[in-house]
C-alpha cells in the first residue's frame, strides 16, 4: 500500500473520473466539532430528542432552542486548506465531483462547483407543508424575530426547518442518486475525513472497488475500508492535501 502525498498525486493524475467523499474530519480542522466523536455534541445530547423530525414536528420550540445556536457556530468559520485543495483539484479537472456528509457549506465557500450534499445543508430553509424555500440568513432572522424562537412560513404559517436532514427524515433522493452515479463512474475515490460507518455513504467505496476503481483514504482514524485502499494517508487533511497539490505541480513541471 502506498502512503505518500506523491502516490495520491499520481493516482489522481491518472484518473479519468475521480471523485472525493468527505466527512466531518475535513471540517474539524476549521474548528467545527465532530458530533459523533468522543466529547462531541451527541455525547451530551440525545440526537433522537434534539435532532429528530419527531421533535421538530411535536416540539418545535425545543428543537429550535438546540438548533439555532448551532447555525451561528458555523457562521464565523472559514474553509481550511483541505477544502481549498479539494476545490483546486476540481478546478484543474482532476476531480469531477465532491460528495460530502457535511452540512456546513465550507466546500461551496471554498469554490467547489459539483457538490453533492447527501445530508443536506444549512444554506437554506424549507417549509415541509408547502415546500416554500428561503435563504439560511432569512431562516435565522425569522427565528430571532419569533417570540417562541420558531421560524414560520410566510405562505402557510407552518414551522420551518433548515435544509439539514434530521434523524427520522429520508435523505434527499436526488443527492443520493447523484452520489451513486458518480461512484459507479469513478475509477478513483478519495475519502477525506469520513469514518465510513454511516450508511448509505459507507457503501460508496464498495461500489467503486467492485467496479474496478481504486480507493484512497485520508483520515486520522481507522476505517473499515483501510485494507482495500490503494493509497492510505493519515494526519491532517489540510497538510496532506497541500502536499498533494505541490506534488502535482512538480510532476507537471517535469512532464
Amino acid at each position: 500500500m502506498a502512503d505518500t502525498p506523491a502516490d495520491l498525486a499520481r493516482l489522481l493524475m491518472g484518473a479519468e473520473h475521480a471523485v472525493v467523499l468527505t466527512g466531518a474530519g475535513i471540517s474539524t480542522e476549521s474548528g467545527i466539532p465532530d458530533f459523533r466523536s468522543a466529547g462531541g455534541v451527541w455525547e451530551e445530547n440525545d440526537p433522537m430528542e434534539v435532532g429528530s423530525m419527531a421533535t421538530f414536528v411535536t416540539e418545535p420550540e425545543r428543537f429550535w432552542r438546540f438548533h439555532r445556536p448551532r447555525m451561528d457556530m458555523v457562521d464565523g468559520i472559514a474553509p481550511n486548506p483541505a477544502h481549498e485543495a479539494v476545490a483546486e483539484l476540481e478546478r484543474r479537472g482532476l476531480v469531477k465531483a465532491v460528495i460530502t456528509q457535511n452540512i456546513d457549506r465550507l466546500h461551496a465557500r471554498a469554490g467547489t462547483q459539483e457538490l453533492i450534499e447527501v445530508h443536506g445543508s444549512l444554506g437554506h430553509g424549507v417549509c415541509l407543508r408547502c415546500d416554500a424555500r428561503i435563504s439560511g440568513d432569512e431562516l435565522k432572522a425569522r427565528a430571532d424575530d419569533a417570540e417562541d424562537g420558531v421560524p414560520r412560513c410566510s405562505a402557510c404559517g407552518f414551522q420551518m426547518k433548515s435544509g439539514v436532514v434530521l434523524f427520522g427524515e429520508p435523505l434527499p433522493a436526488e443527492a443520493i442518486e447523484a452520489a451513486h452515479d458518480h461512484a459507479i463512474r469513478a475509477d478513483v475515490m478519495l475519502v477525506v475525513g469520513s469514518s465510513l460507518v454511516v450508511a448509505p455513504v459507507s457503501q460508496l467505496p464498495g461500489i467503486v472497488v467492485d467496479g474496478g476503481g481504486k480507493l484512497a483514504i485520508l483520515t486520522q482514524s481507522e476505517t473499515p475500508w483501510d485494507h482495500r485502499a490503494d493509497v492510505r494517508l493519515h494526519g491532517l487533511a489540510g497538510v496532506q492535501l497541500v502536499e498533494v497539490i505541490e506534488a502535482i505541480d512538480a510532476m507537471e513541471v517535469h512532464g
